[in-house]
């Protein structure tokens, strides 16, 4: 454990965290894997008692009664969603239009209806422009998008998530002359090298998607690399996940950016209340639904986005399909078991191609 500075390309300081003083180490290559740290608000900072970060809202002990969450991205609605379906009165300040901005509308809405039944509020265009303390409860002042008019908010806790920034600073990296990018991030090619020759760098330090699992793919491609191997970050279909009630998950293009590409889209939807296994779970009608985005001209799959239960796990099979260059037809005419989820990707697909004969 420490914290450790790059003297040259081959050389590493390292401040031990035990207070022992410092240690040098030596290697031909090395890997950056420092990844990203909550950005803070100048009026709300992160102290770990009132106003939390993300690390800080998963060491609580007691569950608070009221929490505020800045920030209605994914790591906002994902946390806010966990402390509301625990008992919390939840409300999310958002300073966009809508929450979970990038993301395919018609599985946001399922999201903001599931959080709306467990009693969240969710306030758009708005902005959080600070807290006083009284009597132990936390007023924070909520303003319109331009610092106007608003209401104040009372709550126990106060969550701000709001993104992340590349943990970049301290390392020594500018002193070698990696390249950064405007916002920090090193910049890597396919096969996560740097600028300076035997140091790599994976993960969020790269600049997003921030996923694990990308990570984790940069981190083979990073390792086979040095041991000489062919191998390069070649990845067409990069899935990702929103965990919510219900899970969103997302690949490839939506139907609004193939369109900006120049692509004449079809979309194939199925909706999971029409779904025999999706309602055995929870609500009745089971909310969510898959979508499909495909190539008009040639039936090639661009893109998918689900939300429902299992969407993660459901998002595998598309992002599969991607990979491989798959056709509409191809997931159509592909035999799903009865009754499960996954038929409802091949449904959708049918619903594509204009031969859906489950659902309208």
């Amino acid at each position: 454990m420490g914290s450790a500075r790059l003297l040259d390309r081959e050389r590493v300081e390292v401040e031990l965290a035990s207070g022992e003083g410092k240690r040098l180490l030596g290697a031909r290559q090395v890997i950056i894997a420092t990844g990203t740290r909550t950005i803070e608000l100048p009026d709300l900072p992160v102290d770990g008692e009132r106003v939390l970060g993300a690390r800080e809202a998963l060491d609580l002990k007691t569950l608070p009664r009221r929490l505020a969450v800045i920030g209605g991205g994914y790591i906002g609605m994902e946390l806010g969603m966990a402390f509301a379906r625990l008992g919390s009165e939840v409300t999310v300040v958002e300073l966009l239009d809508r929450i979970l901005t990038g993301t395919d509308p018609d599985c946001v809405k399922w999201v903001e209806r599931r959080f709306q039944k467990l009693g969240g509020r969710i306030l758009v265009r708005s902005r959080a422009a600070g807290f006083e303390e009284h009597a132990g409860e936390l007023h924070l002042r909520v303003t319109d998008a331009e610092g106007r008019g608003g209401e104040t908010v009372v709550v126990d806790k106060i969550l701000v998530a709001v993104g992340f920034r590349p943990h970049t600073a301290g390392l020594g990296l500018e002193a070698l002359g990696v390249a950064l990018d405007g916002r920090g991030h090193i910049q890597v090619d396919e096969r996560c090298r740097t600028s300076v020759d035997g140091i790599y760098a994976i993960g969020d330090v790269t600049g997003p998607p921030y996923l694990a699992h990308r990570a984790s793919r940069q981190g083979i491609v990073a390792a086979d690399t040095i041991a000489g191997k062919q191998a390069a970050m070649d990845v067409r279909a990069m899935p990702a996940v929103v965990f919510t009630d219900p899970e969103i998950a997302t690949v490839g293009l939506s139907a609004e950016q193939a369109e900006q590409q120049g692509y004449r889209v079809k979309v194939g939807r199925f909706p999971f209340s029409a779904l025999g296994r999706a309602l055995i779970y929870g609500e009745q009608p089971p909310p969510g639904l898959v979508k499909l985005v495909v190539d008009a001209e040639s039936g090639v799959l661009l893109g998918a986005q689900i939300a429902g239960h299992g969407a993660s796990d459901l998002i595998a099979e598309l992002a599969l399909a991607l990979e491989m260059g798959a056709l509409a037809e191809d997931i159509a005419l592909t035999v799903h078991a009865h009754p499960t989820l996954p038929e409802a990707i091949m449904e959708a697909a049918e619903a594509a191609l204009g031969h859906a004969i489950h659902a309208l």
